[in-house]
């Protein structure tokens, strides 16, 4: 039977000494390939779905960036009576070049009634 000494050292991470580190090969930068603007249009609706618990409207605008995809995503965040009455959001997702949300921000709230005029 082991004593508790002994399963906390078990226990501990094994940390190497800094000269086997340096021995150690480095990971490998993988080759990333831009997705396609359907993939990210996709992508960044379905991730913020699941962030935000809403199904986005729409994807308003999408376009490359240096490392990835900005996305413009319509959600509604206040449904009402009448329709025209309801609270919609446009976040801007950003996404890197493989599809995964690395960022995102609500940028403008307005009624669905007031669609193109800013308010």
């Amino acid at each position: 039977m082991a004593s508790a000494e002994g399963l906390r050292r078990a226990a501990r991470p094994q940390l190497l000494p800094a000269a086997e580190c340096s021995r150690r090969p480095t990971a490998q930068k993988r080759q990333h390939r831009r997705i396609s603007a359907p993939r990210a249009m996709g992508y960044a609706a379905e991730q913020l779905a699941q962030l935000l618990g809403r199904a986005p409207e729409s994807v308003s605008a999408l376009k490359p960036i240096d490392d990835g995809w900005q996305a413009d995503v319509e959600v509604v965040e206040l449904e009402r009576i009448p329709e025209t009455t309801s609270v919609m959001a446009r976040y801007r997702a950003t996404l890197d070049e493989e599809g995964e949300l690395v960022a995102y921000e609500r940028i403008r709230r307005y009624t669905r009634g007031r669609i193109g005029r800013r308010t």
